[in-house]
């Protein structure tokens, strides 16, 4: 079995009968999703760094969410023009990105 470095979760509103609709939905986090899949792939990162999407963290007003483990760093507000940020400075760097911090 494969253990990643780090497990990047992304809400997409996905719901328990497979529907995704709600905030984080609508605001493009299944472009994030893709977004961190392709920055992975470009950067040879597959065994090292997998991505998830979820379902609601139940903090709508602050989302699109992404959560980041084993770091425990929640990131609020995540647009998909962040993902290349967040890879760079977080997941290749070892930085916070404080902006989107919450």
């Amino acid at each position: 079995m494969i253990k990643p470095k780090r497990h990047i979760f992304v809400c997409t509103s996905s719901r328990m009968n497979g529907q995704s609709k709600g905030f984080c939905q609508s605001k493009a986090g299944v472009e994030i999703v893709e977004n961190f899949l392709e920055e992975i792939r470009d950067r040879d990162l597959g065994g090292e760094v997998f991505v998830s999407n979820t379902g609601c963290f139940s903090l709508c007003e602050k989302g699109p969410i992404v959560v980041v483990y084993p770091d425990n760093v929640w990131y609020g507000a995540v647009t998909p023009g962040d993902v290349e940020e967040i890879m760079d400075e977080h997941i290749e760097g070892g930085n916070v990105v404080k902006r989107l911090e919450i």
